[in-house]
């Protein structure tokens, strides 16, 4: 049982692409397949699925490298914990790494990117930056 399951998803893609593992397997959730797909979607993992395992279904991320075999994915970091929430209005969505990272933004019209919020005019919950 973990009391922050983003902060245990980022530390898993970390560890897992630091010793260079294929795939990570965790336990699913809305919010952690959400963020699958955004990292999927800006090129930072390779695939996702979720199996249909009872009780508790499984998410298994196919991490991506280049072609000396370094993880695309270098750099993770929680911003919004539990003990303390970071939020930020339309206007002051941060941009990661000058541009090069995302910043992963839970808003009243679900997960995205930091960039997608800003052009829909949104703000709200800074989950992550990812570069």
């Amino acid at each position: 049982m973990t009391n922050d399951p983003i902060a245990d998803m980022l530390a898993r893609l970390r560890n897992a692409a630091a010793i260079k593992h294929p795939t990570v397997v965790m336990p699913a959730s809305k919010l952690r397949v959400a963020v699958a797909r955004i990292l999927k979607d800006e090129g930072y993992i390779e695939k996702l699925e979720v199996s249909k395992d009872k009780p508790q279904p499984m998410l298994r991320v196919w991490l991506k490298y280049d072609d000396r075999r370094k993880p695309i994915l270098s750099g993770v970091r929680r911003i919004s914990k539990p003990g303390r929430r970071v939020y930020a209005g339309k206007a002051d969505v941060p941009w990661v790494q000058h541009g090069l990272g995302v910043a992963i933004v839970s808003t009243t019209r679900g997960v995205m990117t930091g960039a997608r919020a800003k052009r829909m005019g949104l703000g709200g919950e800074i989950l992550c930056y990812v570069w």
